[in-house]
């Protein structure tokens, strides 16, 4: 059975999306630590990082990088704090979350944020993420 990640990526069900390419894909995640926390998925649906070959998994953290760079300029942030947990759906996904201290990282400290936010954010990370 398909992940809803994978679901996600097949437009199954809609995303914020931030940047996509032939491989990989980045979206907002719906329960946001902080505005602007940008979940980093591979399109070929594997459970455990640490499952990918070697090539997915490097060319999993380049795009990943490249996202960074790209959610950094669009949300005001001294950083971008970088988990990987893998538990809460089986497709390998890495965090991406804007921060101003490392408290900024409380997975139990959940936001709300409004669809239009949540929307404009993602317009403006994957207008950054074609300058790139």
């Amino acid at each position: 059975m398909a992940s809803i990640f994978s679901k996600i990526v097949a437009g199954e069900i809609p995303s914020y999306k931030c940047a996509e390419d032939e491989n990989y894909y980045a979206f907002l995640d719906i329960n946001p630590v902080n505005a602007g926390h940008t979940l980093v998925i591979p399109k070929h649906e594997v459970n455990y990082i640490f499952d990918l070959e070697s090539e997915e998994y490097a060319g999993l953290w380049q795009f990943a990088k490249k996202v960074a760079k790209a959610l950094k300029a669009a949300v005001p942030c001294e950083r971008i704090g970088v988990a990987v947990l893998g538990l809460e759906v089986p497709h390998c996904h890495i965090h991406l979350i804007p921060i101003n201290t490392e408290g900024d990282m409380n997975f139990k400290n959940k936001k709300e944020v409004p669809a239009e936010q949540m929307a404009a954010i993602a317009d403006k990370v994957l207008e950054e993420f074609a300058k790139l």
